[in-house]
């Protein structure tokens, strides 16, 4: 798996202060995506076992709190990257048990496969559904068109 960019501070992909990652590689690529550049999966830079232990390094500093991990992309669910998603979210919820994790996917949750569904188990927050220009609405919390749902899990 590729990511395009990391944020190890930030406020606005999901509640509070976060770690956010976007990954590369999208088979949507919904009309008017701001974030065209992930949909190559080659595209970007390797996602590595460096990159995890970055992730968990941000979520355990204790100068600045941070309430979870935020997935975005590109599509953490697309096909190529979801072994090392699996393997992320595991390794963050048994490293930082008390953060959340929020993920970003254009697939609906009645169209995930077995294996794509094995990521539910270890996150808190799914906000599906591809993005629809016709139906983009910049009032809208966490996601960007109506048509998207938020799906709240109980760990």
């Amino acid at each position: 798996m590729n990511y395009h960019q990391y944020f190890p501070i930030d406020v606005v992909n999901g509640p509070g202060t976060r770690v956010t990652l976007f990954v590369s590689g999208c088979e949507h690529q919904c009309r008017g995506c701001y974030n065209q550049s992930t949909w190559n999966p080659c595209s970007g830079h390797l996602f590595d076992d460096g990159m995890v232990e970055q992730i968990l390094t941000d979520l355990k500093d204790n100068r600045i709190h941070r309430r979870g991990l935020s997935l975005s992309g590109g599509d953490p669910l697309y096909p190529q990257n979801v072994s090392a998603i699996l393997a992320l979210v595991k390794c963050v919820k048994a490293e930082c048990p008390s953060k959340d994790i929020w993920l970003w996917t254009g697939y609906r949750l009645d169209e995930l496969d077995k294996t794509q569904r094995q990521v539910l188990d270890y996150i808190d927050v799914l906000v599906d559904g591809k993005f629809d220009q016709s139906l983009a609405d910049p009032s809208l919390i966490f996601r960007g068109s109506s048509n998207q749902v938020i799906h709240h899990f109980s760990q």
